[in-house]
């Protein structure tokens, strides 16, 4: 009996973590847009690939959204998340997406002092007064203190359509509601949730879907659990609370790892933007200075308050000389011809071409609802005017900005008359700088991109 051996040779195993999968990320308008990623992408690279690829600016403000329409929720997908392990939790017959969407209040608690009501916190460490917004932020990121946060909310009782109203007390071990009043004693705290196995989510029809008293509800919902049964469904009384339980229970499921996310971009940027300043000018550009041509002769400008108003203006005659420049064949362009100076402004970012009312609140709402977000667009009620949308103290607010005519010229205003711009970019830019008559300067515009 002879026995003879032969080679085999057999495929390559690919390690998992160099597997490819395809991901599909949908934008408002409903495009989207599939990409090949590696299996352990994080939510932070997927933003970085849609970044480049659409030519945004990278702000720190782009972010995944977790939508879940059949349940009527969506979440921030936090940038250290494994976005192929969350698609992994999403039932096969749901129409669960991926957004990919602005969102300036990602990391606003992180800046914003007073984005946590006094009432509402407490901690264990506090004896002179209260905590400033730093040691508050530091209570919340150390695993060692203890901060709550307590207040009403209506809660839907389980099995039922029915709400109640109780006191909850947040903390670290989890959501407890009390049984008698405001007490906060061990034997009359009920446990609800804990965040080590589920996600807090924002109810984005809580009324139509479950009944809710008031349009500021959010949830406790296990990663594996696809239906409404396993849901805890609670209601604010106001978007700030509602932001102030979400955040918080965002804060103590992930701890330092929330400040990190906030602080390594911003590092990357510093980083970069050193590199970028450093003297590399050659000696005629450091040479330059402002100069007036208005006369027989040029001048130096000397005076730099003179030659900061001259550039103004020199910025201002551009954009109205650039809407009148010519083909090649010597004659204004089809565009530029049916479309006067004013329309400049439809190329900003910041305007929307035939947005409704509910359409622009419905844009701020989901971008974060801080202050200063704004967005123009048309008026719907006056063909020829526009409007202003401004949020400020978590509400949106609409400025009709009305054209006016004064000596042949065309002026647009929002104080009727008292402030007026030759065109829209000018108004933006003027309001960026003072407040003037709104509540607040605008700060953050709301953009929409097409994937």
């Amino acid at each position: 009996m002879s026995l003879s051996a032969r080679r085999v040779t057999l495929p390559a195993i690919t390690p998992l973590v160099l597997q490819k999968r395809v991901i599909k990320v949908f934008n408002e308008d409903g495009s989207s847009q599939a990409v090949e990623v590696p299996s352990d992408i994080m939510a932070h690279d997927v933003c970085q690939l849609f970044i480049l690829k659409n030519h945004c600016v990278n702000d720190n403000t782009w972010t995944l959204i977790e939508h879940l329409p059949h349940i009527g929720v969506e979440r921030i997908v936090e940038d250290h998340e494994s976005v192929i392990q969350l698609q992994s939790t999403w039932g096969m017959d749901t129409d669960s997406r991926l957004y990919f969407r602005k969102n300036y209040a990602k990391y606003e608690f992180f800046k914003n002092p007073s984005f946590f009501p006094e009432h509402m916190v407490s901690s264990s460490s506090e004896t002179n007064g209260s905590l400033s917004h730093s040691q508050l932020i530091q209570n919340f990121l150390n695993t060692s203190m203890c901060p709550e946060i307590h207040g009403y909310l209506h809660a839907r009782e389980q099995g039922r359509k029915t709400w109640k109203k109780c006191y909850f007390v947040l903390r670290r071990s989890g959501l407890y509601f009390s049984t008698k009043g405001t007490s906060k004693e061990p034997r009359h705290l009920q446990f609800v949730a804990e965040f080590g196995e589920s996600n807090v989510y924002v109810l984005l029809s809580g009324r139509k879907m479950y009944g809710a008293p008031t349009n500021f509800g959010f949830c406790i919902k296990l990663h594996k659990s696809g239906g409404t049964r396993d849901l805890k469904l609670l209601c604010a009384e106001d978007e700030q609370s509602r932001k102030c339980w979400v955040t918080v229970i965002r804060l103590f499921k992930y701890g330092i790892q929330l400040y990190q996310n906030y602080k390594i971009p911003q590092q990357r940027r510093g980083s970069l933007t050193s590199l970028n300043s450093s003297p590399m000018r050659s000696i005629s550009e450091n040479s330059l200075v402002a100069m007036d041509f208005s006369g027989h002769k040029g001048r130096v400008i000397e005076n730099p308050t003179e030659a900061l108003t001259v550039a103004a203006e020199e910025g201002l005659a551009w954009r109205r000389r650039s809407c009148h420049r010519l083909n090649a064949y010597g004659s204004p362009t089809t565009s530029q011809s049916t479309t006067p100076c004013q329309a400049i402004h439809r190329m900003q970012l910041w305007f929307h071409h035939r947005l409704s009312r509910d359409e622009a609140q419905k844009l701020i709402e989901q971008q974060g609802l801080v202050d200063g977000m704004f967005l123009l667009r048309d008026s719907q009620s006056n063909l020829k005017s526009f409007v202003l949308s401004l949020c400020h103290c978590q509400k949106i607010r609409h400025f009709q900005i009305v054209p006016l005519g004064e000596d042949g010229e065309l002026y647009y205003s929002l104080d009727e008359g008292h402030t007026k711009f030759t065109d829209l970019i000018q108004l933006v830019e003027f309001y960026q700088l003072n407040k003037g008559v709104l509540p607040c300067k605008l700060k953050h515009h709301c953009a929409r991109i097409t994937l």
